[in-house]
């Protein structure tokens, strides 16, 4: 795994993550800390299939935050978008696991693997399991990534996702 002095050399010399709030801050020993840029609610059902042929999004509705930031949040699942855009190395591979402050209060994000040659602004599952909810201020940290090396792979991440949400 990665420590903090390999991940701000990436920062620096590969664009590893870039649109952070405070790189001092969300630094973490082995990893770094997401923040939040969006929150959606689900508007219909998704299909996923083996093949991805019949494979259909669920479509979701953006949640506006309040006038100081801050979303109100019922129990429920919700598509959190991040602030930061990643750009995985092809000798490298990340996982995010939720931050325990999120935990300690009700709720956690679900997310799967960045995979090595992966760039864009991923979304994750934020699933509220608090029955009184839980309120996130916009730009709260919510989940750490966390960075592994690995042998090179010959062709990097193709998926649909690739590129997600880059200006």
């Amino acid at each position: 795994m990665l420590n903090s002095r390999e991940i701000l050399e990436l920062i620096k010399e590969e664009g590893l993550i870039k649109d952070y709030i405070d790189v001092s801050v969300q630094l973490q020993p082995s990893g770094f800390d997401l923040s939040l840029s969006e929150v959606h609610e689900y508007a219909d059902t998704g299909r996923v299939d083996f093949t991805n042929r019949e494979r259909h999004l669920a479509s979701t509705i953006p949640i506006k935050e309040d006038e100081e930031g801050w979303y109100t949040l019922h129990k429920g699942c919700y598509l959190v978008v991040f602030n930061e855009t990643v750009k995985i190395p092809l000798d490298t591979v990340a996982i995010a696991r939720t931050r325990s402050t999120l935990l300690r209060s009700g709720a956690s994000v679900e997310t799967a693997v960045w995979d090595p040659g992966y760039h864009g602004r991923s979304s994750s599952l934020l699933v509220v399991h608090n029955p009184k909810g839980i309120k996130l201020k916009k730009n709260a940290r919510i989940a750490q990534l966390l960075f592994f090396r690995i042998k090179e792979v010959e062709e990097g991440y193709r998926g649909i996702y690739q590129k997600e949400r880059l200006k």
